[in-house]
């Protein structure tokens, strides 16, 4: 070894030699070399809307909606509304081709004339009758004759009316009104296409009342009952609306496992519309479960594989991967079951790569 260090000093300047004998004898891995240290920003971790419990999530609907369609056949021949229009009760939607329709109108007309006729016929000569009878210038026989005769006309004129009522109704069926004032939001046809029987031509909905249709957890539904307060947090609007639980079912048979639930809301924004997405809440107090309920953003977790965890701040402003077990996503955020406390420190966003044991300055 002496040997070699003098061959070193002789053959190389001082100044490299140094630095190679200070290389060879350093006994520092680049494990345990100086770290560079990531800023990061961090949270404490709080309870989600205390005195509620996540239990479903689903779609906003109008509580007074209809999807309108025709018992009859036949060529549309006019659509006078479009979508987004305002519609007022009675006011015509959609008219179908109707020539046979009135055909029989026609002929219903004529006859009533007809039969209108002989029964204002048949009600004289029974008046007539009747006091011929009381005056004894009439038997008995040609009274109950000309009695038969004017029931038979009065017979064939409340017939020939039904008739009329009858076309009317079809004529409803040809012409498809508003059932209730409200605002169009789907046309199913074009003008000039096919109508049939049961098929949806026009759809119409009561804008200002609204509910939400959830799907809720086998583990939630015994926690439910009809009346429960409910928080209803509407992800596009970033809007929290109170409501009320009005229908719950008691079969996930035809549901996919899940049970079907209607939460009304009370006094929605003008911004509500049919179709957003909405996540309910129900109160914790009237359904037993504890109001306590841990959650952090979905943004801050860390997926390998099927694990999901968090950075944590640990001894000596270290980043501490702790993995978590979760529970339902509630918007923005993730239900956390166990792995953390309420209190605890985490790691939101860093202005570097973290890794466990990584060296980190809190903002």
């Amino acid at each position: 070894m002496n040997k070699v260090l003098e061959i070193i000093k002789t053959t190389l300047p001082f100044g490299l030699a140094t630095a190679m004998l200070v290389g060879c004898g350093s006994d520092t891995s680049p494990d345990q070399a100086e770290q560079e240290i990531i800023a990061v920003k961090v949270a404490k971790v709080e309870t989600l809307d205390s005195g509620y419990f996540n239990a479903g999530s689903g779609q906003i609907t109008a509580t007074k909606s209809a999807t309108l369609s025709t018992r009859m056949m036949g060529f549309v021949q006019r659509i006078p509304v479009k979508v987004g229009q305002k519609v007022t009760k009675g006011q015509l939607l959609v008219a179908i081709k109707n020539v046979d329709l009135q055909a029989k109108k026609a002929q219903a007309e004529a006859s009533i004339l007809e039969a209108k006729a002989g029964f204002q016929n048949a009600e004289k000569d029974y008046q007539r009758f009747v006091n011929l009878f009381n005056q004894n210038s009439a038997s008995q026989k040609e009274l109950d004759d000309m009695t038969s005769r004017f029931e038979m006309a009065k017979a064939r004129y409340e017939a020939a009316q039904q008739m009329m009522n009858e076309v009317d109704a079809q004529f409803a069926y040809a012409n498809i009104r508003a059932p209730f004032s409200g605002m169009i939001i789907n046309t199913h046809v074009d003008e000039g296409t096919m109508a049939n029987p049961g098929k949806p031509l026009v759809s119409i909905e009561a804008p200002g009342a609204f509910e939400v249709e959830a799907r809720v957890a086998e583990n939630q539904i015994n926690q439910l009952k009809v009346g429960t307060e409910a928080n209803v947090l509407v992800k596009a609007l970033d809007a929290s609306i109170k409501g009320k639980l009005t229908e719950l079912s008691s079969s996930a048979q035809f549901s996919g496992g899940q049970y079907f639930a209607k939460v009304l809301l009370d006094n929605p924004p003008e911004e509500v519309r049919s179709g957003m997405f909405a996540t309910v809440s129900f109160a914790a107090s009237s359904a037993g479960q504890e109001s306590a309920t841990i959650s952090i953003p979905k943004t801050v977790l860390v997926e390998k594989g099927q694990l999901n965890g968090i950075y944590t701040i640990g001894p000596n402003n270290t980043a501490i991967l702790r993995w978590l077990r979760l529970g339902n996503v509630i918007g923005d955020e993730v239900e956390v079951l166990s792995g953390l406390a309420i209190g605890e420190t985490y790691i939101v966003s860093s202005e570097g790569k973290l890794f466990n044991g990584a060296k980190v300055a809190i903002q």
